[in-house]
Formats: structure tokens, C-alpha cells, sequence
């Protein structure tokens, strides 16, 4: 039986200790049909010292054909936790946790095992013998293996959506779902050699601290979401062209940079109207609005409704 690594054990680079990690939230189930996810946050002791890392296995047991799985494993550190409910943290909320002064750093692990059955599915029939990627996926591939895997940008951003999303039953299936395939169409790229940079139409994007600084201005916007910034204020803060900041923005999230913010915006006050209760006055001052037409107005283009007609929906 192939027995691969502790996924913790590759990011500190020597074996923990059980009584080190101190267990602050798990969550594991099951997609129906497609892919057992498991997902633990620790607290992050200051003097660790840890890789982001992800690893790849292939469990293959010809005589045992229903152990077979393939599995995706990462350990992700620098994220926070807040220690309070979700509804009742609205920086955790907002993925701003490092703002609220009850906070933790956190190691995350995360793992994806794919059933012989759910993986088939993508393989296109064929009678002689298939690439790397067919193989595995059709469990075709004669011998088990684990290979680490470099985490680009676009692994990354998936990664940040799993763990900070809040869809719930039917709909959490589905974006998990979607999210995983996106997990396994990277992964088996690194396994193939290709690289990262493969596929930006923004050739700047190929250079790492461009990346970065985008994601940082993504990040940014989440933190003032009251109060608006300019495009020009942002590319300073994140010192990058405005010219890139528009168009690389544009590739790595699918969206504007208008667009994105309006739409965060918009979904933090349907959350303040539904869930906190806010009056639309209030919650209109709190996001920035001059007046409260103009909040209407732009909630109403989101969401189809109006603020008072939630309010009465509620």
C-alpha cells in the first residue's frame, strides 16, 4: 500500500507533534457523485516556520480496484480565524480578520479525493494507450505515486474560495464542485511540466510580484468596502500601472475592477439589511453613499430589489 507524507510534515520539513496543533475548525463531506473534501484550521504557533505546499497522490492497487483514489493535498499558512460566529464578525466577513482584534493565524490543510468513477468521466474513449493524464484519470497508470506540487497564482486563488466562501447546502455542492475540477486542471498541468505562466494573454503576468501586487489590490478592496478608492489610489497602494492593474485584474478574476468592487459591496449590504438588521439609511452611510437613492439604485442593478423590499422579504 502507498503510504505518501504527511502534507504537514512537507510544509514544516520535520514530523509534528499531535500535541502541537491545537484543532480550531474542520469541516469534511461528501459532493455526492464527485469529490470527499476535508478541510482543518490550526492555530499557528508564531515560531513555526512553514512552506505553502501541495502534493499530489496517486493510490493505484490493481487487485484492490475499489481503494483506488486520486487525492489533492495542501497546506496553506497566513491566513486568520476569528474566533467569534461568523455572522457576528462582519471583518471575518470580509476576509479582513486581521482588522478584528479577536484573531488568530492559521495553518490550513485541505484534501480532495476522487473517486475512479467521478474521474472517468473527463477521459475520451480510446484504444491505444493514452498520455500520463488519461492514465491516471482512468487509473490505467500501473504503479501509485505522490508528487509535490508548486502552488502558482491561479491554485492559490481557488484555494482563498474554498476557504472563505459562504454558499450553504445545494449550492455549496455546486461551488465546491466547480472549484475542484479548477484544483484538478492545475494540478495536472504541474504534473505534466507546464507552466504557470502558460495561458495569460497579459504578458506581464508571467512576472510573480505583478501577480501579487493584483491579488494585494483585491485584498485591499475587500478592506474599504465603505469607503470607495479610485483606480489611481489603489495602483499606489499596490504600487503597480493603473494600465496593468485594469487589465491583469481583468484576466486573474474574470471581472472589472468596478464590477467586483460594486458587487462585494452590494452583497455586504444585502448582509447588513438581512442578517444585522441595519436600517437601508444606515447602510447606505456605512458604504459610502451621498444619498440613499443612489444606494437604492445600485442595489436594486444587483440584486433585483429594492433595500425596503428585501427588508419586507426578510
Amino acid at each position: 500500500m502507498h503510504l505518501p507524507p504527511d502534507i504537514l510534515t512537507l510544509a514544516y520539513k520535520q514530523p509534528f507533534m499531535q500535541e502541537q496543533l491545537r484543532l480550531l475548525h474542520e469541516k469534511e463531506y461528501q459532493v455526492p457523485g464527485s469529490v470527499r473534501y476535508c478541510m482543518r484550521r490550526y492555530e499557528k504557533d508564531p515560531q513555526w516556520s512553514l512552506d505553502d505546499t501541495g502534493m499530489m497522490v496517486y493510490h493505484y492497487l490493481r487487485e484492490k480496484p475499489k481503494e483506488n483514489y486520486f487525492e489533492l493535498r495542501f497546506c496553506i499558512t497566513g491566513n486568520t480565524y476569528c474566533k467569534q460566529k461568523e455572522r457576528d464578525c462582519e471583518t471575518w466577513r470580509f476576509h479582513a480578520s486581521r482588522l478584528c482584534p479577536d484573531h488568530s493565524e492559521t495553518v490550513d490543510t485541505m484534501s480532495f479525493r476522487f473517486s475512479p468513477v467521478h474521474l472517468s468521466q473527463f477521459v475520451k474513449p480510446q484504444e491505444a494507450a493514452g498520455s500520463l493524464t488519461d492514465n491516471v484519470l482512468h487509473f490505467k497508470h500501473p504503479s501509485s505515486f505522490s508528487k509535490i506540487l508548486s502552488l502558482c497564482s491561479r491554485t492559490r486563488l481557488v484555494l482563498e474560495s474554498l476557504l472563505n466562501h459562504h454558499y450553504t447546502d445545494s449550492l455549496e455542492n455546486i461551488f465546491i464542485n466547480a472549484q475542484t475540477q479548477m484544483l484538478l486542471l492545475y494540478s495536472l498541468e504541474c504534473m505534466l511540466g507546464e507552466k504557470e505562466v502558460e495561458g495569460f494573454q497579459c504578458k506581464f503576468l508571467a512576472n510573480g510580484a505583478d501577480r501579487e501586487k493584483i491579488s494585494l489590490a483585491r485584498e485591499i478592496l475587500l478592506e474599504h468596502i465603505g469607503e470607495p478608492l479610485t483606480i489611481r489610489e489603489l495602483s499606489r497602494k499596490v504600487a503597480i500601472n493603473e494600465c496593468y492593474l485594469k487589465k491583469g485584474f481583468k484576466e486573474l478574476f474574470g471581472t472589472t475592477i468596478f464590477d467586483f468592487y460594486q458587487s462585494q459591496r452590494m452583497e455586504h449590504a444585502r448582509y447588513l439589511l438581512y442578517e444585522k438588521g441595519l436600517s437601508v439609511t444606515d447602510v447606505s452611510v456605512l458604504l459610502g453613499y451621498s444619498s440613499i437613492s443612489h444606494f437604492s439604485t445600485a442595489f436594486k442593478k444587483h440584486t433585483g430589489l429594492k433595500p425596503c423590499e428585501l427588508l419586507f422579504k426578510a
